[in-house]
């Protein structure tokens, strides 16, 4: 199929575009107009790599898991090993563009929004490592459930905002992010964690998270001489999955989303957006989400923080109705069920998002032939999520 960037008014075919309030439209204009600016400028892509090199420390391992490769008797696993970027996840490519891109349009303040944590601390590490203020808003479910993200943010010199309206969780902090930016738009830059939201944020969001895929496909080519059958990666709102996807979207290889199906998709307590959600319009894009008959958004449910969006990218979106994009779910006690299993044959204690993506990849990996490669994207570290799996599995820390 043909991809493309999303056209001139930001969508990816009927989904994107800007849905926001008049008096925002000037700002994303300058936001736009700043990205292609500076996307391209050599300067910004230099001082950009280094802090990527010397402070997020990449490139990050393609890691061959032989243990389970062998455990499973299918298909060779390889997991890119974003883990170990500073910070224990993804995040960082993107909060490093975004800082500095805020920077060289002249902005002094960062605002942002988190769900699972990693996106504020990759945030405020950006922040401080570039000289910015920085405030970060987190649903007051979300700060109960990650106190260690929230005092790591308060470490780095950020203030972490709790949100008490709605659901408490990541839909409500995006909305209070939205509101704050709405008040202070002059010195203000607003960092979004993920591709969603009005444009150009998706595509920029993309953009700095591509780092992800290029790197895997260098990898693989030098490690296995070919490109990887299936690459698997979970999706909340999708940064990490169109990061190692955008890459591969012209070869021939099967892509896979995984999204929370917590409880399970009939008891309506999932973040599945991809697979069991409608068309609408959220945060400023229209895209698939979760809504009632009438339109009202339905909250949200996952065990990890990170997937629990009522949401998802607008382009991500696009892939799945183009049937470029696969879509499965894995409930919660699957993703522990993988977690653990990980841990123990790996020893790699992976976050609770990624294991959504580990147990199907690891259930297709023992029914392919031996020659057959699978790559998952294991987007962070599961220190953040020591307390959750201890409660599910009924110990007291």
């Amino acid at each position: 199929m043909k991809m493309k960037l999303p056209n001139k008014i930001g969508k990816f075919d009927i989904y994107g575009g800007k849905f926001a309030p008049e008096v925002l439209m000037p700002a994303l204009e300058e936001l736009e107009s700043g990205f292609r600016k500076f996307i391209n400028d050599e300067e910004f892509q230099n001082e950009l790599n280094y802090y990527l090199r010397e402070f997020a420390g990449r490139p990050t391992p393609l890691y061959y898991a032989k243990n389970l490769t062998e455990k499973l008797g299918g298909a060779k696993i390889y997991l890119k090993r974003e883990d170990l970027v500073h910070g224990g996840a993804h995040k960082l490519n993107n909060t490093l563009g975004q800082a500095l891109l805020a920077k060289k349009m002249g902005k002094k303040r960062i605002i942002a929004e988190t769900g699972a944590g990693q996106h504020g601390v990759a945030t405020a590490m950006a922040a401080s490592a570039l000289g910015l203020e920085c405030e970060i808003y987190m649903g007051e479910e979300d700060v109960e459930r990650q106190k260690l993200n929230v005092f790591r943010i308060e470490l780095l010199g950020a203030k972490v905002i709790p949100v008490k309206s709605g659901s408490k969780t990541l839909k409500d902090a995006i909305n209070e992010a939205l509101r704050d930016w709405l008040a202070n738009v002059d010195d203000t830059y607003y960092l979004i964690g993920s591709v969603v939201g009005p444009h150009p944020y998706p595509m920029i969001v993309r953009e700095f998270q591509r780092v992800i895929g290029r790197e895997t496909k260098k990898e693989i080519l030098r490690k296995e001489e070919k490109l990887p059958d299936i690459i698997f990666a979970c999706v909340g709102g999708g940064s990490n999955a169109m990061g190692i996807f955008y890459d591969f979207l012209r070869e021939d290889v099967r892509l896979i989303g995984v999204e929370a199906g917590g409880k399970g998709i009939r008891t309506g307590k999932h973040g599945a957006t991809l697979y069991a959600g409608t068309d609408g319009v959220l945060h400023g894009m229209y895209t698939k989400l979760l809504q009632d008959k009438y339109g009202q958004i339905s909250e949200s449910y996952s065990i990890a923080a990170g997937l629990d969006y009522p949401g998802v990218g607008p382009e991500l979106a696009y892939l799945l109705r183009k049937r470029r994009l696969e879509v499965l779910y894995a409930t919660d006690e699957q993703a522990l069920k993988a977690f653990m299993e990980l841990s123990e044959n790996e020893g790699i204690i992976p976050a609770l998002e990624p294991c959504h993506a580990l147990y199907h990849a690891f259930r297709f990996a023992g029914k392919m032939n031996g020659d057959d490669i699978i790559i998952v994207n294991l987007s962070g570290r599961g220190d953040k999520d020591v307390f959750v799996v201890a409660k599910e599995l009924g110990v007291e820390l």
